[in-house]
């Protein structure tokens, strides 16, 4: 069945954005005293907003152990590597592009804050694309896992969320979809595939191939 509308989370999906967001975060952990690598901080930390990687910490280092400008000098260095490095998922643009010259809305959900999906979003030339329809965790009460986000992203496409599809790479986000009411697609990175299937999602390793998942063309 062709959906009514396609709802993208953005790191991972449609941008590589999680090996810079990993490296940054890995050596301002460690710089904190908690050695970690930036595959550590990937299995522990994907797919939740950056305020809800602080209590991590503290449970690891103490209650002090966190200074009151980490978040803000974490994000601000992530926001400089957006800038000069970012470069779409394999397949993503094309994908997209599929998307919407099969006349679908389109929308983008992501526990990024505001400023980091606007980043992210100018860098690969999708400003315009998802201009009224790019929801962040500062756009909702609840981050991923629950289901805000892409209800939100249903609504300013005009759909009901029953009959949307949601395209993710994290179980967080997968879980979130699927509270929404949303069919899920869960792009595979590495051995997430398991992870992405107990919460819910149908898995898919490329995303050349979602245009035939969601019915546009002849499944490959």
């Amino acid at each position: 069945m062709i959906p009514d509308a396609v709802l993208f989370d953005c790191d991972g999906v449609l941008a590589d954005s999680e090996g810079l967001h990993n490296r940054v975060l890995a050596e301002e952990i460690t710089a904190l005293g908690w050695e970690v690598t930036p595959e550590e901080c990937e299995r522990r930390f994907i797919g939740l907003p950056w305020d809800a990687i602080r209590p991590h910490i503290e449970a690891r280092l103490g209650p002090d152990s966190v200074p009151p400008d980490f978040l803000h000098n974490l994000i601000a260095r992530i926001l400089r590597g957006l800038r000069e490095e970012l470069a779409p998922i394999p397949g993503a643009m094309a994908a997209l592009d599929a998307v919407r010259a099969a006349g679908l809305p389109v929308a983008v959900a992501s526990n990024s804050s505001r400023a980091e999906l606007a980043t992210k979003l100018a860098r690969l030339g999708l400003t315009e694309v998802f201009r009224g329809r790019a929801f962040s965790v500062d756009d909702v009460d609840r981050p991923k896992p629950a289901p805000d986000l892409y209800r939100a992203a249903a609504e300013a496409c005009g759909a009901d969320p029953r009959r949307c599809v949601v395209v993710e790479d994290s179980a967080t986000g997968a879980r979130a979809g699927r509270a929404a009411g949303c069919r899920v697609l869960g792009l595979v990175h590495g051995g997430s595939g398991p992870m992405l299937a107990a919460a819910g999602a149908e898995t898919f390793a490329r995303m050349e191939d979602l245009p035939g998942l969601l019915g546009l063309v002849p499944a490959r």
